[in-house]
């Protein structure tokens, strides 16, 4: 057995039944230990639009969730769900669309615990996530981390350092490259060169300024790109009209008994459906991952529940609301042109997405190829700050520059096109770093519901934390 097999056998292990199983459980855990945070949607949404200037942070509160929504809305959002439902069935939607309720909860935990334990660097910045609510959370009276806490933060930290060049940055670069090329008709020589080169100069402009030009710059694009989307989405649905509610019995159904597959789709049983629906939709979160609170952690906020409430809506928008449309519009526009799937021609998720959107004339297929490149490119600048967060905790703060430099020529390593065991490599650190975030957050999630129902439950959201922020020793 070669290195490639054995790396992709490693790959399936991790991101099949344990990783569902520990994932789709933490969910249903923090569900019940946060009273159902989900009640708390229209409130969390509220909150995300307002301002607490007067409190400790960097980017403000819908800053640090654009910023977030940035590296988790991607090609999960299309191509994931056109593959779970080629894989799975259409039953795969519902059980993808169940992950994302419930790990609204899931997420608003982990944010909770990255902003209780945050820090602050010698300018005074923020620095949150997984590493520092291991070493705080579990300090001993004298002030020491016990060694096994050290070891989960420094765990935590390296397994995001690995992903973000895979998962956040090669892989996007070249499914841009993919994704233009596609819709070239005679795209000239050398085209993943030009736009490897390209790609690499605006992410460094933007990653070179900091978390505040970055958090502006996804301010702006990432409202922009999702609402697009969700318009052209809608269009479908009301083109489809007549055939959305079947869509919505079929998912139902598919979900829950085994279901005769349609023109070229092979049919497939709950067990499928739940595999596949739960794995897009957990990648496709990230919630449980402990990406989204590194960012969040730098947000100004009064307490810990305000600044998780918004980062809960994150999850929202990306699952519960985004997949769900382009879920129902790929299973409607499939219940009306069943005959497309007949000749076998379609044989991969894009290809699917790609099919329902080319339905809608004029703008649906620019939509399509403008929201992919979006995408792809703000799940490159997005990860840059997971990263570099994460460099700077086992490095020290000289080691960002170095990092920043990689990761540029990374972007363009993977325009050219570099092997698939890279990337099933970076998706292996992807799922490992699941594993240090969720032990972390099941032995703090005593101190998560105490305090949830303080701030949130008994009517205190709006109290400052007056508890101090300690300054972080570099390294």
């Amino acid at each position: 057995m070669d290195f490639a097999s054995v790396v992709t056998g490693i790959d399936n292990f991790l991101w099949g039944l344990p990783m569902i199983v520990l994932l789709l459980g933490s969910h249903l855990f923090f569900t019940i230990r946060t009273r159902c945070i989900q009640r708390r949607l229209p409130q969390a949404l509220k909150i995300t639009f307002s301002k607490d200037p007067h409190s400790p942070g960097d980017i403000s509160q819908f800053g640090a969730l654009t910023t977030a929504l940035s590296s988790t809305i991607g090609t999960g959002n299309i191509v994931g769900v056109g593959t779970a439902i080629m894989a799975g069935g259409p039953g795969a939607v519902l059980w993808m669309w169940l992950t994302g309720v419930f790990g609204m909860a899931t997420k608003y935990s982990e944010t909770f615990m990255a902003v209780k334990y945050r820090v602050k660097d010698h300018k005074g910045e923020m620095l949150g996530g997984a590493m520092y609510a291991w070493e705080r959370g579990f300090k001993r009276k004298d002030g020491t981390t016990p060694w096994w806490a050290k070891l989960g933060a420094v765990l935590f930290a390296l397994f995001v350092v690995i992903a973000t060049f895979g998962t956040g940055c090669a892989t996007q670069a070249n499914a841009l490259v993919g994704v233009i090329s596609s819709n070239i008709s005679n795209p000239p020589a050398h085209l993943n060169w030009i736009i490897g080169l390209a790609v690499a100069f605006l992410v460094s402009l933007v990653i070179f300024g900091g978390i505040k030009w970055l958090s502006r710059i996804c301010e702006k694009i990432v409202p922009f790109m999702a609402i697009a989307y969700v318009v052209c989405c809608v269009i479908i649905l009301i083109m489809n009209g007549h055939y959305v509610w079947d869509a919505v019995v079929l998912i139902v159904k598919s979900a829950f008994t085994p279901q005769a597959g349609f023109g070229g789709l092979a049919g497939a049983g709950m067990a499928k459906a739940i595999q596949f629906g739960c794995a897009r939709g957990l990648y496709s979160n990230e919630s449980g991952m402990g990406t989204a609170p590194i960012v969040a952690s730098a947000a100004s906020t009064s307490n810990p529940a305000r600044q998780a409430l918004v980062s809960m809506t994150g999850t929202f928008w990306d699952t519960v609301v985004i997949c769900l449309l382009t879920g129902l519009v790929i299973v409607s526009t499939l219940c009306g042109n069943p005959e497309v799937l007949s000749d076998g021609s379609i044989t991969a998720g894009a290809q699917l997405t790609s099919l329902a959107f080319r339905s809608v004339p004029v703008i649906g297929t620019p939509v399509l190829v403008g929201g992919m490149i979006l995408f792809s490119f703000t799940t490159i600048i997005g990860w840059s700050y997971y990263g570099n967060r994460c460099v700077a905790y086992l490095f020290g703060k000289n080691a960002i520059r170095i990092y920043q430099v990689i990761y540029v020529f990374v972007a363009i390593v993977g325009a050219v096109g570099v092997s698939d065991t890279v990337w099933t490599i970076s998706d292996i650190g992807n799922a490992l770093m699941v594993t240090p975030n969720i032990i972390c957050l099941l032995l703090l999630s005593p101190m998560v519901a105490r305090e949830t129902r303080h701030y949130v439950w008994d009517g205190h959201i709006d109290e400052k934390d007056e508890t101090p922020i300690p300054t972080y020793e570099d390294k």
